[in-house]
């Protein structure tokens, strides 16, 4: 293995999803706020990434705050 190929490759995708995911969350907070349905405070949030050849699943739950300090 590669160390450089295999860092650069796995920051890329990082990026990327960081990228996307926040620009859905934006376009769906947006449109929760435009339609008045948007939950007073914080949204409860989850991903998981899954590497099905490694047989690796990981979880990271939060919360996004909409409103007060971050």
């Amino acid at each position: 293995m590669n160390d450089e190929t295999f860092n650069l490759s796995m920051r890329k995708f990082l990026k990327t999803v960081g990228v996307t995911s926040q620009q859905k969350i934006e376009d769906a907070v947006r449109e929760a706020q435009e339609a008045g349905t948007l939950p007073a405070g914080g949204l409860p949030a989850k991903v998981t990434v899954e590497i099905p050849a490694l047989g690796m699943t990981h979880v990271v739950n939060g919360e996004i705050k909409t409103e007060g300090e971050a």
